[in-house]
């Protein structure tokens, strides 16, 4: 499920709060027309994880809001009882300094949203491969992975076991200005794992989001690697 994830900075002086998501494939009118604006894969089938390699091709312009590409499971209504649920990693920039940042985000029913950054200064160019992974024996219990080593404890989350739709997507948030802010994020090796722990296998049945100024260009099927950008 495409979700309106909100990256809460924690250097910025404000507070993103997060809102509804907008469904469907293309958006209808103009670049800007929507405050939340997507370009990226969702799995049509549920998986244990999602994997990829991420780059930002450019230091992003951001104009009023924030960027962000990412990988991720669960969504704004994914917990029990339709609270929001949701685990996600990878690059991310905000207005007014557009620095590329690695983070990984956190939401637990009922609790505030969790951000923290591993590199608050990633140069553009700059490759990582991340991932979410359901843990080997542990169902429901899940942990950030980055560059091949886990970047989080083990984390719980509730009624999340064979439940969810993996995704790789880009986002943009224009703060409610209708500002089209500019990026390109490259995604390579997308893959999902069919168990926990692992047994990847490259994303295959996916649902393309392609929002009005932005794109998302594929490089390669197997493995499913593209490129999420806006246009112009």
């Amino acid at each position: 499920m495409r979700r309106k994830v909100c990256l809460l900075a924690l250097l910025c002086l404000l507070v993103f709060a997060a809102s509804p998501a907008q469904g469907g494939h293309s958006q209808p009118g103009a670049c800007g027309a929507h405050e939340y604006s997507y370009a990226g894969l969702q799995s049509e089938t549920t998986a244990h994880g999602v994997s990829a390699t991420i780059s930002a091709l450019d230091q992003p312009t951001v104009s009023d809001g924030h960027v962000g590409g990412w990988i991720g499971v669960g969504g704004t209504d994914a917990g029990p009882g339709g609270t929001a649920e949701w685990l996600q990693v990878g690059l991310a920039s905000f207005s007014p300094d557009p620095t590329v940042r690695l983070y990984y985000e956190l939401q637990l029913p009922g609790a505030d949203t969790r951000y923290v950054e591993f590199d608050s200064n990633v140069v553009p160019g700059t490759k990582h491969d991340v991932a979410v992974l359901e843990m080997a024996g542990r169902n429901s219990w899940w942990r950030v992975w980055i560059d091949g080593r886990p970047a989080t404890a083990p984390i719980h989350l509730v009624g999340s076991h064979g439940r969810w739709y993996p995704e790789a997507i880009a986002e943009n948030w224009n703060g409610g200005t209708g500002t089209c802010n500019a990026y390109a994020y490259r995604f390579t090796n997308v893959r999902l794992a069919h168990t926990n722990g692992g047994v990847w296998e490259p994303l295959a049945a996916r649902r393309l989001y392609q929002d009005a100024g932005y794109r998302v260009v594929q490089t390669s099927r197997v493995p499913s690697s593209f490129v999420a950008s806006s246009v112009g």
